[in-house]
Parts: structure tokens; C-alpha cells; sequence
């Protein structure tokens, strides 16, 4: 056993702040800034966003995008039934009944592009921006611009997250990281904040424990002043002493009226070929909570659209297990006042392209050059449609919109400028929209 004297700071640290986690959660130890909540340099339509990452490729032409089959042409079309919904007459598949009633809060984006068609590229383009290096997830850079709400928590979560490069915070100081709670696919009933948990000493011995070793990190800190990551420490240590009362209450769903678990199907069972049902519909409902509670960037995924063989099982499966929950959050935050100054986010790395007719298989590919997102609240034109795609659903008609332009916009709503929200790493300047940049895409702006 080491004797005091021979031990480093940092080892002195993870041995004294065991009880409380010495990372307080996954990332956020090392950096030299704050969380604290920063004004927009820019008019913000939207506080906070809450992205809902349909992980595999949606297939678009059967839920948002509708292609009639026209007289015997051997093109591809929706196999699902479409209506026009709501007062914007707006095309939702009939696999989505309750996202249909939302259909006046939705900004559907019918020409969206990504530069591959391969999963994992494509997914890290969506998160960062670029689909080869690693680079600051767009959660990250949202906490790094605007801060968090609430001091209590960080300033992103991902739910049921998959790979840390989708929270990262890579060159950002690690404290704007995401922090992941559920790992691709873990029960979310039972997930919970990695190193926050210990109850072998009550809270305020914890908090006497606490102050001695921050006291110890001060007096080291004085005559080092530029010392970052001893400052990031003292930061991050206090901040997941903060989440210690904070956040085990928001991830107990005990206190939810049994009504409100039956609307985000919270233990609902579905046909086969889905994900944990009672899963997504819990993130749903988790990120209401934490939306509430003043996190600024809530990811939550369900990550079962990759379906090449068992199209149309698969997609009525998908389309069941997600389309009630997402109504739910929509109709709470609505009625709750949050959508207003909430952006919701829909989409995944690429689309899919249709069936052919007369085709035994079925079984569907990869689409990156023209599939869809909607987004809703937050700024953005409801019940509204842009872009549009080839007959054939394959190409871009008008109004495309890469996931550099989404991101742009998406900074836009919050008031951040695409141009300058930037580092510079080993002599590069990073930002989300990339070397090539990106377009706010003003016609979708309320």
C-alpha cells in the first residue's frame, strides 16, 4: 500500500472521492470550463434540443415521403397507406396514427443528403459533422456554446447511446461531453449515471469529504492559476456531487402517473422483431424530464431500422414501438409550454429505397442521397414541407439539405453561428459544419 506521502495528487484524489465517483460521470474530467448558462450572441427561437436518433435508416418512402405507384410503372413506391393529415394537409404514413395528430407541429424535410451510405460513416457524420476523423459531437458543441440550465446537471445526455464518438466532446474541453446513460440496447429501467451511485456514507459526510479535498485542489490551484485540467477536476468533482441528489429523482419514473406510462407505452409489449419496447418509450419520458429539469441537448435512440431483409415486419414493428411515445412527449411538451422554445429532432444517418413492385424479395438497401427528417418546435415552420424528392423517391427534386445545413440550422434556432462556434486543434480550425461549411436553411425558420 502506498503511504501518503508517496502518492500522486490524482491518486489521492481517486482514493478519497471513491464514494462519490472521482468522474462524476463518463468524460467530464479535465477541463478548465464552465457549464455555466451563456447568453446566445444571436436571436434564439430555441433553448434546448432533444434529438430523436432513429439509428439504421428510416425507411422514408413509407412514413414521411409518400410515393403513389403511378399506373404500371416499375418504380418504387410507399407499400404503407397515406392521408393527408391535420390542417396543413401534410402526407403521414397510416403506420404512425399518433404522430399523425402532430402532423401542424411538423417541418418535414423531404430532401435531406449525407455523403455515404455506410452506417457507421454516416452516423458519425450526423453526430460531428465529419464521417472520417473524430470531432465534437453537435450535443457538445451546443453545451459548449449556450452552457446548461441547470447547475445541478450536465449539459447533455445521450439515452441507449451506441459509440462514444456519437457524445464525444474530442477537441472541446471533455466537461461538454455527453453523459451517457444506457448503453446501446442496456434495460433502461435499469440504467443510471456511470460513478454516481455509493451510499456507504450519507450525503453530508459526502459533502465534509468534499470540501477537504477541494480545499487541499485550491490551495494547489493558487500559485497555478493556468492550470486547466486542476481546474476542470475541482469543476467537474463538484458538479457530480451535485448530480448525486439531482439526478437518481429524475430517473425514477415512480412518481408518473400510471396514465402517463400507458401514453409513452412504458412496459408495453410489441410484436417481434423489435427493441425493448418499454425502452424507447422510457426515454421518451426520461428526456421530457431532464428537458424540464434544464438540460440543454437530450439524445435518445432507437436503433433497430437497419432492416435489409423483413421490410415490411420490421417497419410496422419500428413504426409501433416509436410512434406512440413520440406523440406523448409532443403532446407534454405542448400542453407543458416547452415545445415553443424546445427543437425536436427526427432522423437517422440515410433513408431507405422503396420495394419494387412484382418482387418476391422483401428486402430493402441503403439511401443517402435523398431521404427525410422532421423537426418541430423550436423556432421552425409547423405543418410545413421542404424539399421534395424524384418520382422514383431516389434523388433530390428541390430543397436538398445536407446534414451540414441541418446542423447550421440547428445552431441557428439556439443562436449560435455556424461560423464561429469553433476550436483550433493541432492547428485546425473544427467546427460542426466542417471545412466545406453549411447553410442555415432559412425557409424552414418560423
Amino acid at each position: 500500500m502506498m503511504s501518503p506521502g508517496s502518492m500522486s495528487r490524482r491518486q489521492m484524489l481517486r482514493a478519497a472521492s471513491c464514494g462519490f465517483g472521482y468522474l462524476a460521470m463518463s468524460g467530464i474530467a479535465g477541463a478548465a470550463s464552465t457549464l455555466e448558462a451563456r447568453p446566445p450572441r444571436l436571436r434564439a427561437r430555441a433553448q434546448r434540443v432533444i434529438f430523436l436518433n432513429m439509428a439504421g435508416g428510416p425507411a422514408q418512402m413509407d412514413t414521411f415521403d409518400y410515393k403513389p405507384q403511378v399506373g404500371k410503372k416499375p418504380h418504387a413506391g410507399s407499400i404503407a397507406a397515406f392521408k393527408r393529415r391535420g390542417q396543413s394537409g401534410l402526407w403521414v404514413s397510416d403506420l404512425l396514427p399518433n404522430i399523425a395528430r402532430h402532423a401542424d407541429k411538423l417541418c418535414v424535410l423531404n430532401a435531406m443528403t449525407a455523403d455515404t451510405s455506410i452506417h457507421a460513416q454516416s452516423m458519425l457524420q450526423l453526430h460531428t459533422g465529419d464521417r472520417l476523423r473524430p470531432c465534437p459531437s453537435m450535443g457538445a458543441w451546443v453545451a459548449y456554446g449556450l452552457g446548461t440550465e441547470n447547475s445541478n446537471l450536465p449539459g447533455f445526455i445521450s439515452f441507449n447511446t451506441a459509440k462514444p464518438s456519437e457524445y464525444a466532446a474530442a477537441q472541446l474541453p471533455p466537461v461538454y461531453g455527453g453523459t451517457p446513460i444506457g448503453i446501446n440496447g442496456e434495460d433502461m429501467s435499469k440504467a443510471t449515471i456511470s460513478n454516481i451511485q455509493g451510499d456507504h456514507l450519507p450525503l453530508a459526510v459526502k459533502r465534509l469529504q468534499l470540501d477537504l479535498i477541494q480545499t487541499l485542489n485550491r490551495d494547489h490551484l493558487a500559485p497555478r492559476a493556468d492550470d486547466e485540467r486542476l481546474e476542470g477536476v475541482i469543476q467537474t468533482l463538484e458538479l457530480g456531487f451535485r448530480m448525486q441528489a439531482a439526478a437518481p429523482d429524475l430517473l425514477d419514473l415512480s412518481t408518473e402517473s400510471k396514465a402517463t406510462l400507458e401514453r409513452y407505452a412504458v412496459g408495453k409489449n410489441y410484436p417481434a422483431g423489435t427493441c425493448k419496447a418499454s425502452d424507447f418509450g422510457r426515454q421518451c419520458l426520461l428526456a421530457r424530464r431532464f428537458c424540464e429539469a434544464g438540460v440543454r441537448f437530450i439524445e435518445i435512440t432507437h436503433g433497430s431500422w437497419d432492416q435489409h431483409t423483413d421490410h415490411r415486419r420490421d417497419l410496422t414493428a419500428n413504426c409501433a414501438t416509436t410512434d406512440a411515445p413520440i406523440a406523448a412527449l409532443l403532446d407534454d411538451l405542448d400542453q407543458r409550454g416547452l415545445l415553443e422554445d424546445t427543437l425536436v429532432v427526427w432522423g437517422g444517418e440515410f433513408g431507405r429505397p422503396g420495394l419494387t413492385p412484382g418482387q418476391d424479395k422483401d428486402q430493402t438497401g441503403h439511401q443517402h442521397r435523398a431521404f427525410t427528417f422532421w423537426l418541430a418546435g423550436g423556432g421552425v415552420k409547423a405543418g410545413h414541407v421542404h424539399g421534395s424528392t424524384d418520382e422514383t423517391g431516389s434523388n433530390p427534386a428541390d430543397g436538398k439539405v445536407h446534414f451540414r445545413d441541418l446542423h447550421a440550422s440547428i445552431l441557428h434556432l439556439l443562436g449560435l453561428d455556424h461560423e464561429n462556434l469553433a476550436v483550433v486543434s493541432g492547428g485546425r480550425r473544427i467546427r460542426l459544419t466542417g471545412l466545406q461549411g453549411g447553410q442555415v436553411v432559412q425557409p424552414i425558420i418560423a
